[in-house]
Parts: structure tokens; sequence; C-alpha cells
């Protein structure tokens, strides 16, 4: 393990743990097994399936950011993510295996960062396909509140362009 990677990534995270060590494992796996590095754009793209403490060290390590649009969420609960290569459109789906045993946080830590790469990752095709680019979209203003969205999730409410938040959805 690089301190300097381990240590950067905990800086960003803001403490250390089991989920972030597997995080910077998940990096390794990509770069090392997969061939895909640091992200300066959206040369490549991760869906996570998890808002967990790994996805932290996917942004500080793959440069994949929900900002640049290259990082983006699928609730699902599980320890998946969907890595893209923009320039070969070739993706895989990467799965954190599940170790059963007792241990402690910090053996548990200690072992996510000591042990092989096939002890912790599954890999199988895609399940969704290549999201496309991120897109640039106008900004509305809410007719009830004042404040800005961008247009793609603007409602139309009585005639008037409004905020999610105002929004008063009919679902009967």
């Amino acid at each position: 393990m690089d301190k300097a990677i381990w240590d950067k990534c905990a800086a960003f995270h803001g403490h250390t743990c089991p989920g972030l060590a597997l995080g910077v494992r998940l990096c390794e796996y990509v770069r090392d097994r997969l061939g895909w590095g640091f992200s300066p754009d959206e040369e490549l793209v991760c869906i996570a399936e998890t808002d967990a403490c790994p996805v932290d060290a996917v942004q500080v390590l793959l440069g994949c950011t929900f900002g640049k649009g290259n990082l983006l969420y699928t609730p699902t609960g599980k320890s998946a993510y969907t890595f893209y290569s923009r320039a070969t459109g070739k993706g895989v789906r990467v799965v954190a295996l599940r170790n059963q045993s007792d241990m402690t946080r910090e053996e548990r830590m200690r072992w996510i960062l000591e042990a092989p790469l096939e002890n912790l990752f599954t890999t199988a095709a895609p399940r969704v396909p290549l999201p496309e680019k991120a897109r640039l979209f106008r900004t509305c203003t809410c007719a009830i509140c004042g404040e800005t969205m961008a247009e793609h999730m603007a409602r139309l409410q009585d005639g008037k362009v409004v905020c999610l938040h105002c929004f008063r959805p009919y679902d009967r």
C-alpha cells in the first residue's frame, strides 16, 4: 500500500475505515487489472450502486466525480461498480466479495489492504449501458420560491415553471 495514496484518500474521506480500504483496493483493481487510470475529464465513467465509503476513493484516485458527470449513483445498496471507458466503449461491473469472518474493524481494514485482489472482487458484464456524456442545461427560475434549477429538473405546474421542491405531484 502506497502511504501517500492512502493518506490522500483518508484526508478526503475524513477518517480511515474498512470501506475506504475497499475503495482504494477497488481503484487498484481497476488500474492494474483493467488498465484504466485517473480520468481528467469523462474518459472513465463509474456507476456506483452504493453511496458508501468506497466511492470517495473512486473520486480521489480515478477522477470520477458527480460534478464532471462521470460518477453516477444507482441506489441498489450493493458494493458494485460499473466502469466504462468512453474511448473503447468497453465496460465491466466490479462487485466486492463479502468476507463473513468475524474481525475487528482494524483487522478487517488490514485484511482488505493486504488481501489478493481476486479475494476482494469479482467481475461481470455491465447490467446497464454506457451513459451519455454529461449535458449542459439552461437555468430556469422557480415561479414559487425564486431559486434556480437546471432545465431538465424543472416541472410545469399551473402554467408556471417550478422546481422539484415546490412541485405538487399528482399521483393518486
